[in-house]
């Protein structure tokens, strides 16, 4: 096979998770809990007991569904914490589909995220309709992705 014939896979290969050993971690970090990208909300340490290691208790919320979960681990063992990403893009179309027309700073185009069905959707619908240039946020972690937040980008003279 040429050089000029290889396509490519469209990853990088870098991983979703990376190692990090319990007590290390800390809150408003993240973890994977139960398979889900989560942020540690609450977290406490317990001490070393008479038959074992001290015990990390972790309270995490799924940073894309809100859900919460519950882990206890040994202090000296390792736990999953997800690659997490943020992005800006400027909003230049909501399609009829639901599907948002993104943009970035390099003008590359996204059109493969769909406008979220809650409140952060519902803002950014009406301030995109009412003509103004709205910038959002895309959270990314573990292969998923999510809008999580918009803004108005206010017009420069």
């Amino acid at each position: 096979m040429a050089d000029d014939e290889y396509e490519g896979q469209g990853e990088s290969g870098a991983s979703n998770t990376y190692p990090q050993q319990c007590s290390a971690l800390r809150k408003n970090g993240y973890v994977v809990m139960k398979n889900r990208p989560c942020k540690i909300v609450e977290m406490s340490t317990s001490k070393t007991g008479k038959h074992g290691h001290a015990k990390v208790h972790l309270v995490g919320l799924d940073i894309f569904t809100g859900k919460k979960y519950e882990d206890i681990c040994p202090s000296t063992h390792n736990m999953n914490v997800p690659n997490v990403n943020r992005e800006d893009y400027q909003v230049n179309d909501i399609q009829s589909d639901g599907y948002l027309h993104l943009m970035n700073d390099n003008n590359g185009v996204r059109e493969d995220l769909k406008l979220p069905e809650n409140d952060v959707g519902k803002e950014i619908r009406s301030k995109h309709e009412n003509g103004e240039i709205v910038s959002v946020t895309v959270l990314s972690a573990m292969g998923e992705e999510m809008v999580i937040g918009s803004k108005v980008v206010p017009l420069t003279k």
